[in-house]
């Protein structure tokens, strides 16, 4: 079966060709680090992670790009209101979001780059965009005129004459209010880079099509990111890209949100569950089999009973793994998934009908342990194991292996330590600033979350609860 994937550029579920034959490379929207991640901004990170990994397995040399949006105008807002460094921001929450990453099993990316180290490639970006009349500079600012490229909005399937898209704070001079800064002129006290137009900072869609296009070329397969994501930043990164002269990305993926209470999951809306406090209140593997298991292009509602019911349900394969192994020992995953299993993952990564096919298998490996079967329960095991692992969610593999015993459990308990001391981090720096009320509101979630903290001299330290 050729492996599909829904295109959102076409509206439709397309045949996956690659630009290369036998290679994929991808690009995802990675994090805009102005804050510790929720499991919705990890969700997407997760659902390209099992992406790619099928990719690999059906043979693929696979390059992923993940960039991180370090400086940006939420950071410096941040920045201004704690009275810190941006850089100093960005960098904490990146080294939160790669925790996060970590304890959940993804894989790191091919490229991992930031904004910040890529201000000349997209000056030359700019420069070239200027001089074909697709752009302009006013008043230090650099702007993208959207009428000069007539399919914009194709992505997002928007009127232009219909579109409101109002002036940012400090964005004059522009001739449409519709056109989007690509380049920021420097206000006092802001970060700046210099240019031919003035100093100033990157827009938010500009570093995505310098990025793209350093690490992936004028063309490459998949763009990746949320579906919130599609208007105005894919939109704009088109206009920008091919403009430039770019074929830009071939196909166009989309997850969906993670929602609580039917909104989508935000910090500014109060609702968001980090990742920090949900690995101390829930297995990093259950937690990564939650995320995982819906479709990526269908909405999570989250709540606790359904996070329970996740777990009931990976519990009930890792029963069978269990005694399995207790029966026939050791068995190592097949090198080849079921065609059952493989059909769903070559349907658009259909992931729920993935996983039927691995708890099927389940039922008829538990049959075989109750009738003694050795056999059978040998292969059940193999093929178990061998889809689990496409997932990233086999629990005898030496990421999981015993609930983090080996080599590789101790880095991933050493994950799990470096999420909890970044929240005593963020804990001392409200202490230092005097907001007392958030410093014992982060006490009381690492409490909560069945943690014990001891002040000391040398700073804070913490431990297990006792029961």
């Amino acid at each position: 079966m050729t492996l599909r994937l829904y295109d959102t550029s076409a509206r439709q579920i397309r045949d996956f060709s690659p630009l290369v034959p036998g290679c994929v490379s991808i690009y995802l929207c990675g994090a805009t680090v102005q804050a510790p991640p929720h499991i919705g901004h990890i969700r997407s990170g997760l659902n390209f992670d099992v992406m790619r990994r099928w990719f690999a397995h059906r043979g693929y040399e696979v390059t992923f790009v993940r960039n991180v949006t370090d400086i940006e105008d939420k950071i410096i807002a941040k920045s201004a209101e704690q009275n810190r460094p941006w850089w100093a921001i960005g960098y904490e929450n990146e080294r939160a979001f790669n925790a996060a990453y970590d304890a959940l099993g993804c894989l790191p990316p091919t490229y991992e780059p930031r904004a910040t180290g890529h201000v000349p490639e997209m000056i030359t970006m700019m420069s070239a965009l200027i001089d074909r009349g697709h752009a302009y500079a006013a008043d230090g600012n650099v702007y993208f005129d959207v009428r000069s490229f007539p399919d914009y909005l194709a992505l997002s399937n928007q009127d232009l004459d219909h579109l409101l898209q109002p002036e940012g704070e400090g964005e004059t001079g522009k001739r449409d209010p519709r056109d989007f800064a690509m380049w920021k002129s420097a206000k006092p006290g802001e970060p700046a880079w210099e240019t031919p137009w003035g100093p100033g900072r990157p827009g938010w869609h500009l570093e995505c099509s310098a990025m793209a296009h350093k690490y992936l070329g004028a063309a490459f397969d998949i763009h990746g990111g949320g579906v919130d994501l599609v208007f105005p930043h894919h939109e704009n990164e088109i206009a920008q890209s091919k403009a430039y002269g770019d074929t830009f990305a071939r196909y166009w993926a989309h997850n969906a949100w993670v929602t609580m209470s039917g909104e989508k999951m935000s910090k500014s809306l109060g609702n968001s569950v980090l990742v920090s406090e949900m690995v101390l209140r829930w297995r990093p593997i259950v937690l990564r089999y939650y995320l995982a298991s819906p479709h990526y292009r269908s909405t999570i509602e989250y709540s606790a009973e359904s996070l329970g019911e996740a777990e009931a349900a990976f519990t009930r394969i890792e029963g069978f793994l269990q005694r399995a192994g207790e029966t026939v020992g050791d068995v190592a995953p097949a090198s080849e998934v079921p065609e059952a299993f493989a059909q769903a993952m070559d349907d658009d990564f259909a992931v729920p009908q993935a996983l039927a096919v691995v708890h099927n298998t389940v039922r008829q490996g538990n049959a075989a342990l109750t009738e003694d079967r050795k056999d059978d329960v040998v292969r059940t095991v193999a093929e178990v194991r061998a889809m689990l692992g496409v997932l990233g969610l086999d629990p005898l593999d030496e990421t999981w292996a015993q609930g983090g015993s080996g080599e590789r459990g101790e880095e991933l308990r050493s994950v799990v330590d470096s999420l909890v001391r970044l929240v005593l981090d963020q804990r001392q720096a409200a202490r230092a600033r005097k907001d007392y009320a958030m410093a014992d509101a982060l006490r009381d979630e690492l409490k909560q979350a069945g943690l014990a903290i001891e002040d000391t001299p040398h700073g804070p330290r913490w431990e297990l609860a006792a029961e």
